[in-house]
């Protein structure tokens, strides 16, 4: 119990962006409840690219990647968003592109940010596909979700509601767009329950979902395997290393990038945590690890110091 509570006290085309100052503004998109308006990532692929930083009611919960890919049939989207009104802003910029209908959405795994919007894909008639274990999330937290967006989001929360997911897949599913296919990925454990990738191979996208992290911090949950996550990043790394990556958070880039901030990073933690057990330190000495070489992410100042605690947690039972 000790523990738990310290734990909680501590708690291409594409134009590869640098790693952004952290003045960004509260909107990039004030005319639409997206933060910011869909690129073009690659021929049919685009991507509206979140808030970098947690969610509010200035960025009205838009701080993941909200992707489509169009096709001769249909459009998947990839993530149904954290609301109703958001999904349905996504949508009207979908139509500015095209008039296809929206086939498919994938969620890629059950944060609210990825689910609460389901309901309004639904009402256009789209099938919403997951993993497995996204399903087993949601049962456990998507009505927590839920309230927390309605908390934060206010008026804009309204017309959200929770809807049961229609299909799930365990390892790989492919979808048909019609002269462009969907390939859903699950590589294997990583920062959340059942999250996925989905590659379009005729454009070598990979969008690779909250597995791989650069201009965002990425963040270790208290049932985070940071042990499995660096075991999975193994096969993802001989997939994705040649792709365009679209991540969970943050700007289009590549593999190296992703790297560098994902791997780079848990094997860092891994290393000096290693060190502190090594020398007989304790779960409050984890705030002595230095990882200023990665203060320029966006929630360093809210993650560093549970991502080292959290691992410390991990590691300490091996």
């Amino acid at each position: 119990m000790k523990k738990l509570v310290a734990l909680a006290g501590l708690m291409l085309s594409v134009a590869f962006a640098p790693v952004m100052a952290k003045d960004d503004p509260a909107d990039k998109y004030p005319q639409s409840l997206l933060y910011d308006k869909p690129i073009k990532v690659a021929k049919d692929v685009y991507s509206a690219i979140g808030a970098l930083q947690p969610y509010t009611y200035e960025n009205s919960g838009h701080n993941n990647n909200l992707s489509f890919v169009i096709g001769e049939k249909g459009i998947l989207v990839v993530n149904g968003s954290s609301s109703y009104l958001l999904a349905k802003a996504l949508h009207d910029e979908i139509k500015k592109i095209s008039n296809k209908p929206v086939l498919y959405v994938v969620d890629e795994n059950g944060q609210g940010h990825a689910i609460l919007g389901n309901n309004y894909w639904k009402e256009q008639g789209a099938k919403i596909i997951a993993h497995v274990d996204t399903v087993k999330e949601m049962e456990a937290t998507a009505m927590d979700s839920l309230l927390g967006m309605r908390a934060y989001n206010k008026e804009k929360a309204a017309k959200t509601e929770l809807v049961p997911i229609d299909q799930t897949f365990d390892k790989e599913m492919t979808l048909d767009l019609g002269g462009i296919t969907a390939k859903l990925m699950y590589f294997g454990p990583s920062h959340s329950h059942g999250d996925i990738s989905v590659y379009i191979p005729e454009r070598k996208v990979l969008i690779a979902g909250d597995i791989a992290f650069h201009q965002r911090m990425l963040p270790i949950f208290e049932d985070t395997n940071t042990t499995a996550w660096l075991k999975t990043w193994k096969d993802f790394a001989a997939f994705a290393k040649d792709k365009i990556i679209v991540p969970g958070h943050g700007t289009v880039t590549d593999f190296a990038t992703v790297d560098k901030y994902t791997r780079g990073y848990l094997e860092f933690l891994h290393a000096e945590v290693r060190k502190l057990l090594k020398a007989g330190g304790t779960l409050a000495d984890v705030g002595k690890i230095d990882q200023s070489a990665y203060k320029k992410l966006y929630t360093y100042d809210e993650l560093a110091g549970k991502n080292a605690a959290r691992v410390f947690a991990e590691l300490e039972m091996e």
